[in-house]
């Protein structure tokens, strides 16, 4: 006669195998959400620098000529290369999206507040009265933003002139 021990098998049980199985699920899980952060907060991070970069090429301008550009001037590359204002059309375009090489008018974080870069140039230093969108406008102030990808509150990042 063959007893229970010499007929047993080796292997896993359906309950072992469901075990592993689910925690090989939440480590990938968090695998996935940590990659996700890390990447959100390295394109916060480009677009700081980028908002940074136009900061200060419009504070080099306006030490040259006296005035802030506006939007329609500082948005034509033909303009940018005639007045010698240094951006290059990926530090005017979102890191997620190659949608838009332009900064749009407008305030950053309003209806529209897609990750995408902002300029407000205005007429007045106390950045109260809108300056105009026509070429050759001189603007006496500006900001310059962007809408934070990684923050819960939609945050934004600004630039304003001195």
């Amino acid at each position: 006669m063959v007893s229970l021990k010499q007929r047993r098998q080796s292997g896993f049980t359906i309950v072992e195998l469901l075990i592993v199985i689910v925690i090989i699920g939440i480590l990938a899980t968090l695998v996935i959400v940590t990659f996700s952060g890390v990447q959100q907060k390295a394109r916060d991070t480009e677009r700081k620098t980028d908002i940074n970069s136009v900061q200060k090429q419009l504070e080099a301008f306006y030490a040259n000529k006296g005035y802030y550009p506006p939007a329609v001037d500082l948005n034509a590359a033909s303009w940018r290369s005639t007045n010698e204002v240094r951006l290059d059309t990926k530090a005017l375009a979102d890191p997620s999206t190659s949608a838009t090489t332009t900064l749009l008018v407008g305030v950053a974080g309003g209806a529209n507040s897609t990750k995408q870069y902002y300029y407000q140039a205005y007429s007045d230093a106390a950045k109260t009265t809108t300056c105009t969108e026509t070429a050759g406008t001189q603007c006496l102030g500006f900001t310059v933003s962007a809408n934070l990808e990684n923050t819960s509150g939609g945050a934004t990042y600004s630039q304003s002139s001195n």
